[in-house]
């Protein structure tokens, strides 16, 4: 499948000519590399703006240094809309230690520094040099997250809205589909971009704080930033409101000026759906990235399909309830098989479609039927601790879908990778949905993310009791042996989220060897802007309901948190012994079949310190 420049959106001067254009509409600039795919933000922007009929250019990882990249197309018509790419650019570039990450696989050739830190702000800042006076927008997950005061991890103190930082004139949030067409309709009419002030799913700055829907005021940055109860007040209202069926207007003070953002715009409906997923997308990087080893980040997706937007799961540590939010939009059945098919014909394509999912993968329709008039409840989850007894748990839908996905002529497998919600197929107390799951979709390991195994943990995680996953288990168990399968789960496992104490991982650590799990990976909690965990990491409270948690801060407490997951590493020996000590938990370090540590020599057992340590002879024959 050979591609040229002009199946892409132009990236230079030269592109331009190629279309006879001697100006144009709209500078998209991105933090990612120009992967044309839907699942890219800025592309898929862009192909929107595209189809509604206006000239858009792709600036994709500029040289941020200065104004000069930002000049080489010469000034748009209309405004420059800018985004970090897909990920927050703090979490590309750091890792949940604060480390520097080496790789960057949403740029060429994995090359990690090819975005600056905080990316919205240095691009804002360089357009605004380069183009004074030009429309500046900011948007995609960065922008979105951080649209409020909110709390920075990387420099441990709270900041102001992006938005100010920024110096932008509006902030788009959520998908930004709607907004930025009504955004773009309205400045090619002759708009000045400081009356755009009645968008749905937009933020603006102003003097007065004049808000065109029903407001609600939040805490002032002053007060966040000094007062934490202040601080979780605001993140329930924040979060509290973002539906885009009841959702207010929310204003907060910043200093003289008011930060307004407007409620969230609807989600798109199904036709809408289809109509976006079926735009011109070459679905491919772009060929300038050819010599220098392309872009890895198409491999997760370019025989993935997504089928819905929206999740209702409501994982406290997750960003996408309050980007994406929680109501949940599909595309029809034709619309994915055309795509599927369409994938049948590439190239590379091997016969094995690698995820039909999204969020969530097997949310199919919202989770109640009372959702769409009266938007989701504003004050609990819909399966956490237990499921609402309202919800709508099934699959039928889903399963239709993808027994036609496997019948198309050249589909050999069909797999679920973005995950399923366990407690939302328990839900439905039906077999139908996991009996075909293990029998046709599941490639040797299911991973699932049942997180940790400590109810109080748990709770905070906004995750159903851990006997919910035992039962999924069970069935996932039996379900592979009536089908004479020899197929695993896999659990994703969190570490020193807020709740955790030290006993708790230990406790976690003993369920895992207890039922035979050893992680080979265990994803420490990384406080990311704008979800409620991180919120409870800052303030040391649950804002949802005011309670006190527990929150392992120091790098230390962490590290041996993480290390107890992974016991059985002998390059944590040391870390998982001082994390038994401290937790009173010696009784751990023997050779019982309990125990998750042998004693480095019979005569340096501990003595003490914890419960009655376990004793016995050193099993033969297999591991203690």
């Amino acid at each position: 499948m050979k591609l040229s420049e002009t199946d892409f959106l132009p990236v230079s001067r030269e592109d331009m000519r190629r279309r006879g254009w001697e100006d144009y509409d709209f500078l998209l600039v991105t933090g990612d590399a120009y992967v044309d795919h839907p699942s890219f933000g800025t592309p898929l922007i862009g192909r929107v703006l595209e189809n509604a009929g206006y000239r858009v250019a792709i600036l994709a990882q500029p040289d941020w240094h200065g104004p000069e990249a930002f000049r080489a197309m010469g000034r748009p018509r209309l405004g420059a809309m800018l985004s970090a790419g897909n990920l927050d650019s703090m979490v590309a570039h750091y890792t949940a230690a604060r480390r520097r990450r080496n790789e960057d696989y949403y740029s060429p050739g994995k090359q990690a520094g090819r975005r600056p830190d905080r990316a919205v702000i240095v691009y804002a800042g360089r357009v605004r040099e380069a183009f004074p006076g030009l429309p500046v927008i900011v948007g995609g997950l960065e922008a979105s997250l951080r649209r409020f005061a909110h709390y920075d991890y990387w420099e441990d103190k709270v900041r102001r809205s992006v938005l100010l930082d920024a110096g932008a004139d509006l902030l788009t949030y959520g998908m930004g589909e709607r907004a930025t067409l009504e955004i773009a309709r309205r400045l090619a009419a002759g708009e000045r971009v400081d009356t755009l002030t009645d968008i749905r799913g937009t933020a603006f700055l102003s003097r007065e704080g004049t808000c065109a829907f029903p407001c609600l005021d939040l805490p002032s940055f002053e007060e966040v930033r000094e007062d934490k109860a202040a601080y979780a007040e605001a993140c329930r209202l924040e979060n509290r409101e973002h539906d885009a069926v009841r959702g207010r207007a929310l204003r907060q003070a910043h200093g003289d000026r008011f930060l307004v953002v407007n409620p969230p715009a609807a989600p798109l409906e199904t036709p809408e759906l289809d109509a976006l997923a079926e735009l011109p997308f070459t679905r491919e990087p772009h060929p300038m990235y050819d010599a220098l080893g392309g872009v890895p980040a198409i491999e997760e997706v370019r025989f993935s399909i997504i089928h819905n937007r929206g999740c209702f799961g409501g994982c406290a540590f997750c960003s996408l309830a309050f980007h994406q939010g929680r109501a949940v939009t599909v595309r029809s059945h034709e619309s994915v098989l055309r795509e599927a098919e369409a994938m049948t014909r590439h190239p590379l394509f091997k016969g094995y479609i690698h995820d039909v999912g999204g969020p969530t993968a097997d949310f199919r329709h919202p989770s109640c039927k009372a959702q769409k008039e009266r938007g989701l409840c504003p004050d609990r989850r819909c399966l956490a601790p237990e499921p609402c007894p309202h919800l709508d748990a099934d699959h039928s839908d889903y399963l239709a879908l993808l027994r036609k996905l496997r019948a198309i002529p050249g589909v050999k497998k069909v797999f679920i990778r973005s995950g399923i919600r366990f407690d939302y197929v328990l839900a439905e107390g039906k077999d139908a949905f996991l009996k075909e799951l293990v029998q046709h979709h599941v490639s040797g390991q299911l991973k699932v993310a049942p997180e940790h195994c400590v109810d109080n943990v748990l709770a905070c995680m906004g995750k159903p009791p851990v006997k919910v996953f035992e039962a999924f288990c069970e069935k996932y168990g039996e379900m592979n042996k009536k089908l004479g399968k020899k197929q695993y789960l896999v659990p994703y496992l969190m570490s020193s989220h807020p709740g955790s104490r030290l006993g708790d991982a230990v406790r976690l650590a003993e369920y895992l060897k207890a039922h035979g799990i050893r992680p080979e990976q265990v994803q420490d909690f990384y406080p990311t802007p704008g979800t409620i965990s991180t919120c409870m990491y800052w303030t040391g409270l649950d804002p949802m309901t005011g309670k006190k948690v527990y929150v392992p801060r120091s790098y230390h407490e962490k590290e041996l948190q993480r290390a107890l997951l992974q016991w059985f590493d002998p390059g944590k020996r040391k870390l998982v012994e001082e994390a038994l000590t401290k937790a009173g938990r010696t009784d751990l370090i023997g050779y019982g079949p309990r125990c998750l540590i042998r004693p480095e020599s019979r005569s340096a057992a501990p003595k003490g310190g914890g419960k009655k340590r376990e004793t016995g002879k050193k099993p033969k024959g297999r591991k203690a």
